[in-house]
């Protein structure tokens, strides 16, 4: 399908890499799977060092001219690059139901984020601080763009989590590679060459490649950072191979949040917004709840009724537009997950929705679906509760003591994100404040906006994406002293 709007015309039916702005294919290719179907979906290109070359020395080219611009000239850029993207978006939506396995909901939710994130953040500036001023001297801070900053971006997001990184590189003065998931490279090579559109040469360009693409960037000596949202075991290799060519780096990695219900919490308020917020895209976001702690005296009551929530939730293949969760995106993936879910009588968990043999849909003929699963009250070490399931299963755990909920919440080498939900605000905020996550939250959970940082503590992560902090990231800091003659 193609997009008729004038000046923005795409056809989503084949797909290139974008190098220089130009559309160059490569000699192999390969191709993904609908998770909704396993129908192979178009072939895509297999970068080459070559490639890569070729990006990164066209990078360089266009950096001197690019941050010279005024950033206003900048985020103008990144104004019309919205503006293509939202010309597109119908096709935009479904591509992403085809890649991601998300239903029509999950899809146009990401992509209405995304075009509020590159919006919202085109409005941001880093500002020049001056820190003395004196009859004699003055001094002053500012920040300046590091060179060629390349993008590493996962497949569950593959749009705004993209974007979330371009946005901010490319109004600080950076140019910017867009490596997409080899899982879900057809949005980002699309929004590539809508890019080309939009920008200068050189300015944005997207490599899709295999599992050699991403060292090849972390590598290269012409690359001055990189920004890596995925798991903590890669963002480990990544920051080793950065640390040849000593490039910055953000880490954006795996997260394991808990969620601490106090006893005063409104059950009929907290469990549909907890129950949606653990299995939005079949639990396949670093933010969502993936540990539940219910105070004893209410556990019964919230256990009865997230069960009951969860039942509400359609499962089905992205083109049905009543869906909530969707297919798990990959078959590794799928393979994974469903070991966790063996688990369960291998060590006698109790199941109080789902699981392969029990309540709720199973695997269907073809697509990688999971049955939404919840485990009740899991011992502590369990595999369920120490490891991020990242699919649609999550214990639900009782706790009586603050002081013990908070050592169990925080026993964790994952600090993402966690929240505390209760009618006693000012109590919560103090719960709140002790956990160990680069954001928590009392009464909301993954609530997060373009001026805000986001990251992770631990082996969640280092540095942040998004907001100010998130821009000054993609810049050196300069001291600048003028003496007063």
């Amino acid at each position: 399908m193609a997009s008729t709007t004038p000046g923005y015309t795409l056809d989503f039916d084949t797909f290139h890499n974008t190098i220089n702005n130009v559309l160059t294919r490569t000699q192999t290719t390969r191709h993904t799977l609908d998770p909704s179907t396993e129908v192979p979906l178009p072939e895509v290109p297999v970068a080459t060092q070559d490639d890569v070359d070729a990006a990164v020395r066209a990078g360089q080219a266009a950096f001197s001219a690019w941050r010279e611009r005024p950033v206003d000239e900048r985020a103008a850029h990144l104004e019309r690059f919205a503006d293509a993207i939202e010309a597109n978006l119908a096709d935009f939506a479904a591509l992403l139901g085809r890649e991601a396995g998300k239903p029509v909901q999950a899809a146009n939710m990401e992509l209405a984020f995304a075009l509020g994130h590159l919006r919202a953040t085109a409005k941001l500036r880093v500002p020049e601080v001056v820190v003395e001023e004196s009859e004699e001297r003055t001094a002053s801070v500012r920040y300046v763009p590091l060179g060629v900053g390349v993008g590493i971006v996962p497949w569950n997001f593959p749009v705004l989590l993209g974007l979330g990184k371009l946005d901010a590189a490319l109004l600080t003065g950076n140019t910017f590679i867009w490596k997409p998931s080899p899982f879900a490279p057809y949005s980002a090579l699309k929004l590539g060459e809508l890019g080309a559109l939009v920008f200068p040469p050189g300015v944005l360009q997207v490599l899709s490649g295999d599992d050699g693409l991403g060292p090849q960037l972390t590598a290269h000596p012409g690359v001055a950072k990189v920004s890596f949202t995925g798991s903590s075991a890669t963002g480990k290799k990544v920051m080793a191979s950065c640390a040849a060519t000593l490039k910055r780096v953000t880490l954006e990695l795996g997260g394991n949040d808990a969620a601490i219900v106090c006893p005063d919490a409104d059950l009929a308020t907290v469990v549909p917004k907890l129950g949606a917020l653990a299995f939005l895209h079949s639990g396949q976001i670093c933010m969502d709840v993936k540990r539940l702690y219910v105070h004893a005296s209410i556990y019964d009551a919230f256990l009865t009724q997230l069960v009951a929530f969860v039942k509400t939730l359609k499962m089905a293949g992205a083109g049905d537009p009543d869906a909530f969760t969707g297919p798990v995106q990959n078959s590794a993936q799928y393979a994974r997950v469903r070991g966790l879910y063996a688990d369960i009588a291998e060590q006698n968990w109790a199941v109080a929705l789902g699981g392969l043999g029990g309540e709720g849909p199973h695997r269907q003929a073809k697509g990688y679906f999971l049955p939404p699963t919840i485990i009740d009250n899991p011992p502590d070490a369990s595999r369920i509760v120490v490891e991020e399931p990242f699919g649609p299963i999550v214990p639900v755990l009782k706790w009586s003591d603050e002081a013990d909920v908070v050592r169990r919440a925080n026993d964790s080498m994952m600090g993402l994100g966690a929240s505390v939900w209760s009618a006693d605000v000012a109590n919560a905020e103090r719960l709140a404040r002790r956990l160990e996550a680069g954001t928590v939250w009392v009464n909301s959970h993954f609530e997060l906006a373009p001026h805000v940082p986001f990251g992770g503590h631990k082996w969640s992560g280092i540095g942040v994406d998004w907001g100010v902090e998130g821009m000054k990231g993609w810049c050196n800091p300069q001291a600048v002293w003028v003496r007063k003659l």
